[in-house]
């Protein structure tokens, strides 16, 4: 792990709540000069600590969508059995996140697509395409309560400065 000073930690906190900022806008906000700030961020993202920018787009002000969380289990445990699963997820644009777990459940899946409907095809796919599911259970998400995106920084590196 990368050792982040007071300075880096206030960059990715920034960046995390705002995206990509102007170098003087970025430089101001931490309390730095413009040339000194570019060069720890270009430090960050060489190091792989900034993997990249996104924007956040409200879809319920552009387009009618579904989110649906899927657990599933495969029925093959075998390294190339995850591998295939894992393969065909990447090809799948629907499927925003998918996180190998341990435990009951071998993956979680969050899937963000038109209708319920649409989900149901996207399964059915799944399901004829012999990946050896076993099961698996849908939840779909009724309400957005909470989705800041931005992780817990000061939290999570405060063990740093200890």
């Amino acid at each position: 792990m990368i050792r982040l000073d007071d300075r880096d930690i206030a960059i990715l906190k920034v960046l995390a709540r705002e995206g990509r900022l102007s170098k003087a806008d970025l430089a101001r906000r931490i309390n730095l000069s413009p040339t000194p700030c570019w060069e720890r961020l270009k430090r960050l993202e060489k190091a792989g600590i900034i993997e990249g920018y996104n924007a956040r787009i409200a879809l319920k002000k552009t387009a009618p969508h579904v989110t649906v969380f899927v657990t599933l289990e495969l029925d093959n445990h075998s390294a190339g059995a995850f591998q295939l699963f894992e393969q065909m997820v990447e090809t799948q644009d629907e499927i925003v996140h998918c996180w190998a777990l341990g435990g009951g459940f071998d993956y979680l899946m969050q899937i963000v697509t038109r209708d319920v409907d649409t989900y149901q095809r996207l399964i059915d796919r799944l399901l004829d395409r012999g990946l050896g599911l076993a099961r698996y259970y849908t939840y779909i998400v009724t309400k957005d309560v909470k989705s800041s995106g931005t992780p817990p920084l000061d939290f999570l590196l405060s063990s740093q400065a200890d």
